[in-house]
Order: C-alpha cells, then sequence, then structure tokens
C-alpha cells in the first residue's frame, strides 16, 4: 500500500466488478453489498457508502477478492 494505491468509491468498485464478470448478489448487513462471480464462485463484500472514499484496507481486500492489482484497478477505473 505505496503512495501510488488507487482511491476510490463505491462507484468505481462496481464499474470495475462488472468488467471482471461480477454481478450484485444480495445486500448484506447495513450498507454493503455482496457481488458474486458464477465461472469460478468467487464473491466480494462492497460498502455502498456513495460519493464516500474508501478506506485503503477495505479496497485491498477487494482487489485480491478480484485477483487483480492496483495497478490493474487504475486501468479499469478510467
Amino acid at each position: 500500500m505505496g503512495k501510488n494505491f488507487p482511491a476510490a468509491n463505491y462507484k468505481d468498485i462496481s464499474r470495475v466488478a462488472k468488467i471482471l464478470g461480477f454481478y450484485f448478489c444480495r445486500q448484506a448487513k447495513g450498507s454493503h453489498e455482496i457481488w458474486r462471480r458464477d465461472k469460478d464462485g468467487r464473491q466480494t463484500t462492497i460498502p455502498k457508502h456513495g460519493a464516500k472514499v474508501i478506506k485503503r484496507r477495505t479496497l485491498k481486500a477487494i482487489l485480491e477478492d478480484f485477483q487483480i492489482s492496483a495497478e490493474e484497478f487504475i486501468k479499469l477505473k478510467n
């Protein structure tokens, strides 16, 4: 998690999730959503906090669930 680690909000993460083949599966507790990808059974939890920037550690965990690097996320986000 260096200086070049991306900042992202819900909209950015959900857009990348759709590109990677994930889809909204169900609403979790509070303002969190479960996203799933059927081809390999992977899933992740994405906090839906509007335009608020997601914490770096949370984003890092989501990127690990997506199995992509921060650099790949930046490319897909733009």
